[in-house]
């Protein structure tokens, strides 16, 4: 699936199963907590934290699906083109960045 695709699956989950979009800022607290949820299960799985035993069916992958569909509601509600935006930043990073991690000493 491209990221095109699936920001029209997710517009037309919305418009037909979800009825409509929350609007923008209710989302952006929706994509906090979700965010939220995916540093819990990474705290626990590869952090220090020990799971909790309301910790038993936390499934990471799902967690960050979650993160991805309202990032995507986000989007859509916008007007962004994620494809191109994700094109542009990668741009920008390759541009800012290349010398800068060749000539980092941690990352060696």
């Amino acid at each position: 699936m491209t990221i095109e695709e699936a920001q029209q699956l997710v517009d037309n989950w919305i418009k037909t199963t979800g009825i409509r979009y929350f609007n923008e800022l209710t989302n952006t607290a929706i994509l906090m907590e979700e965010v939220g949820e995916v540093a819990r299960i990474m705290a626990r799985q590869y952090g220090e934290q020990s799971f909790k035993k309301s910790d038993t069916e936390v499934n990471l992958a799902d967690e960050m699906a979650d993160v991805l569909f309202v990032l995507i509601c986000l989007a859509n509600q916008t007007g962004i083109d994620l494809t191109d935006a994700l094109e542009r930043n990668l741009q920008k990073k390759t541009i800012r960045d290349t010398e800068r991690h060749r000539n980092n000493e941690k990352l060696r």
